[in-house]
């Protein structure tokens, strides 16, 4: 008999899953245990595999669209099957239409922690000009029958759009991601913004100079790694105390070291395997700082597992490096990509009485005052600004 697939739930709690790509297409036969289909999650690109057989009478989703869990998403026709044993398991229904939502996939890349950065608000929805010249709005949909996926509805509000006014192109007539911004494209979406968020009256002048100066913007939808970059740092920002100790470290010496080694070594180290190895030397020599707030007791680490940022495309990520202060230059410089390149710049330093140029790298440390005081803070950041200096300190 045909068989109705819908979105599984691939992450666990998800309520949406963006749809990456299709790997069959209608017409195609599938058995159970095939890759169908490609799903992004928060973390990763997962794929799909089949649990039922049969031959593709309908793919009821698009490439890239963002997909309630347990909505439909394609129908599988039995051996012996016609088209319409596939169509009476839709019912045409609202309950049964899908709800998809168009909206770009980021690329691919390998599961990894995110990094920590200073999260950045979302910009406020910004009117578009509206042009003189812009076409008429779609025809009207009948609203006692219109279908429409939250997501949309929630766009729609903040843009100040009836809905009515958009005709939908997705499964059953709904209403589509792509459907609200084509109307606002049209010109017809930025009259209606306009007029529900502006006072009731212009002057011709203003209006015209309104026009001139206004900028247009094109709206990029998040993708699942940016979404779990903004909710886990603004958990962070607004969870954890953090205060933050600052201090320069003369780093002529480490620049020669990482020179000398270079000279002879078929593995080149940066200067941010160095800062990497001297984080895990610091932390052995104060191991009280190696600690982790936990609500029912301080989890203090006997090894020092160091996240390094990465950046992609998508924003940014931390892959953790284990075991760092057990690890050689050369170890740790084969499994971190040159990040840093050289951190250093020279400045103008007195040192015994007289004043000369070496080269200074600032660094900042920020502290969970939980688990860290600022006395302990600063024992940390000398030990590190000691290794630092003192390089040939971390190879014996």
């Amino acid at each position: 008999m045909a068989t109705l697939i819908r979105m599984p739930e691939v992450a666990a709690g998800a309520t949406e899953i963006v749809l990456s790509k299709w790997n069959v297409a209608v017409g195609a036969s599938v058995k159970v245990g095939d890759i169908i289909a490609e799903m992004e999650t928060e973390k990763a690109v997962v794929d799909y595999a089949s649990d039922a057989e049969g031959t593709v009478h309908k793919i009821l989703v698009a490439d890239g669209a963002s997909v309630e869990v347990g909505s439909p998403i394609i129908i599988l026709l039995a051996a012996g099957e016609d088209g319409s044993a596939g169509d009476a398991l839709l019912g045409g229904s609202a309950a049964a239409a899908p709800a998809a939502v168009s909206a770009p996939v980021a690329a691919p890349i390998a599961p990894a922690v995110v990094a920590p950065v200073a999260p950045v608000a979302p910009a406020a929805p910004v009117a578009a000009p509206v042009s003189p010249s812009a076409p008429a709005a779609t025809a009207p949909v009948d609203n006692s029958r219109q279908f429409v996926s939250p997501i949309v509805r929630k766009l729609a509000r903040e843009r100040g759009v009836e809905l009515a006014q958009v005709a939908g192109t997705g499964p059953q007539g709904r209403v589509v991601r792509r459907d609200l911004e084509s109307f606002l494209a049209s010109g017809a979406g930025a009259t209606a913004t306009a007029t529900a968020s502006s006072s009731p009256t212009y002057s011709a002048s203003s209006e015209l100079a309104k026009q001139e100066y206004s900028s247009s913007y094109v709206t990029v939808p998040h993708s699942g790694m940016r979404r779990a970059i903004a909710r886990r740092l603004t958990e962070s920002k607004s969870t954890v105390p953090h205060f933050y100790v600052t201090a320069d470290c003369k780093v002529d010496a480490l620049l020669e070291l990482r020179k000398s080694i270079n000279e002879s070594s078929p593995i080149k180290i940066s200067v941010n395997d160095i800062v990497v190895k001297a984080v895990a030397s610091a932390l052995m020599d104060v191991p009280e700082s190696n600690v982790v707030w936990n609500a029912e007791a301080m989890h203090k680490y006997e090894s020092a597992d160091i996240a390094v940022a990465v950046t992609t495309d998508g924003g940014l990520l931390t892959p953790v490096i284990r075991g760092v202060e057990k690890r050689s230059l050369s170890n740790l410089s084969m499994e971190i990509s040159e990040l840093a390149g050289r951190a250093a710049s020279p400045r103008a330093i007195v040192e015994d009485g007289q004043v000369v140029i070496a080269n200074i790298m600032t660094v900042t440390l920020s502290a969970d005052h939980r688990a860290v005081d600022g006395a302990l803070a600063a024992q940390w950041l000398s030990a590190f600004v000691k290794r630092i200096e003192n390089p040939l300190s971390m190879l014996v």
